[in-house]
C-alpha cells in the first residue's frame, strides 16, 4: 500500500513517543484540548509541535493573513499560502499530521466577549499572540486564571526563549507584570523585563533601530519560535500529566542558544520587586535614548 493510501492510526503514528511517556499517558494526552491564541510565530509552531505529541483537541484563534514578513520565523508562512487566514492553514497542516483531531476555530481573534467559548472544555492555554497584543493577552491570561485553566507563555527573544507558567492557586498573569495603568510602551518595557529578568540576548542586538516599540515592530528568528515550541510542549506534557516539576510564577526561566546560557529567575512580587524596578528604570532610559 502506497504512503499516500496508507490508512491513519493513532497508537501507530505517535508510538515512538512512547518511552519517553507511557502508553497510558499517550492516551490520556489524546484525550486533551489545547487552547492557542495566535496562530503566527510561535502559536504556528505550539500547534504543530504538540498535534505531534498526540494531543487530541485544539482551540486555536487569529484574525490575521499570512504575508511575505512572516516568512523568516512562520511554519505556516510559504507561497502556496499568502493571504491565507493563518488559523485555516495551521488547522490543515496539523490535520495533515492527525486527521482526527478536534480543532475549534475562531478566525476573529480573542477578545473579552468571546473567551467564554474560546475556553470552554480547555486544560491548559498556550500563548501564541503577537508581542504587543496586551488587551488580548491581559484578558485571556485573566479569564484562565478565573477558571483555573494553566496558562504557558514562551517567548521568543534574540536566539533563545523565556519562559513563564501561571497555575492555578499561584500568581496571576496581572499579578507578576503590573500592567494596570500602563500605556502600551510602559507594557512593552514590563513584558520583555518581566519575562527575561535575565536579560540573555540583550548583548548580541546588532541593529537596535531595528526595535521600535512605537511601530510595533523588532527582530525575530525562526530559531527562536523553534526552542519556544520545544520547551512548552515539555511544559504542556507535564502540566497535563502531573508529571515532573513545573516551575510557576514568579519562577521562571530563559535559555538563550546563541550565548549557551541558561538561567532561572525568581522575582517575588513580579515586577514590583526591587531587582524588577531598577531594571524596569533602566530599560525605561534606553527606550528613551532610542527614540532621540
Amino acid at each position: 500500500m502506497s504512503p499516500a493510501k496508507k490508512a491513519f492510526r493513532y497508537e501507530e503514528a505517535f508510538a515512538r513517543n512512547i518511552g519517553w511517556v507511557t502508553e497510558a499517558e499517550q492516551a490520556a494526552l489524546r484525550g486533551k484540548r489545547v487552547a492557542i491564541a495566535g496562530a503566527g510565530g510561535v502559536g504556528g509552531v505550539h500547534l504543530l509541535t504538540l498535534a505531534r505529541l498526540g494531543i487530541g483537541a485544539f482551540t486555536i484563534a487569529d484574525m490575521d493573513r499570512f504575508d511575505l514578513v512572516n516568512f523568516n520565523r512562520q511554519a505556516g508562512a510559504m507561497m502556496s499560502t499568502l493571504d491565507r487566514p493563518k488559523v485555516e492553514v495551521m488547522a490543515e497542516m496539523a490535520r495533515d499530521i492527525n486527521p482526527e483531531l478536534d480543532i475549534r476555530i475562531f478566525p476573529n481573534g480573542v477578545d473579552a466577549a468571546n473567551l467564554g467559548d474560546f475556553l470552554d472544555g480547555v486544560d491548559i492555554y498556550v500563548d501564541g499572540l503577537d508581542f504587543f497584543a496586551f488587551q488580548a493577552r491581559r484578558d485571556t491570561f485573566r479569564a484562565c486564571h478565573e477558571r483555573g485553566i494553566p496558562a504557558v507563555t514562551a517567548a521568543p527573544l534574540g536566539m533563545g526563549t523565556a519562559v513563564l507558567s501561571f497555575l492555578p492557586g499561584h500568581m496571576s498573569f496581572e499579578e507578576y507584570f503590573r500592567f494596570e495603568g500602563c500605556d502600551e510602551d510602559e507594557m512593552a518595557v514590563r513584558f520583555v523585563l518581566g519575562l527575561s529578568p535575565a536579560m540573555l540576548n540583550r548583548g548580541y542586538l546588532v541593529e537596535p533601530s531595528r526595535v521600535n516599540f512605537s511601530e510595533r515592530r523588532g527582530p525575530s528568528t525562526g530559531a527562536a519560535c523553534q526552542l519556544c515550541a520545544g520547551v512548552t510542549a515539555v511544559e504542556v506534557l507535564k502540566i497535563l500529566l502531573g508529571r515532573g516539576k513545573v516551575l510557576c510564577a514568579p519562577w521562571g526561566f530563559q535559555f538563550d542558544a546563541y550565548r549557551n546560557r541558561y538561567v532561572k529567575t525568581w522575582r517575588p512580587g513580579g515586577n514590583r520587586n526591587p531587582l524588577q524596578q531598577i531594571g524596569l528604570f533602566i530599560a525605561r532610559r534606553q527606550l528613551r535614548a532610542m527614540r532621540r
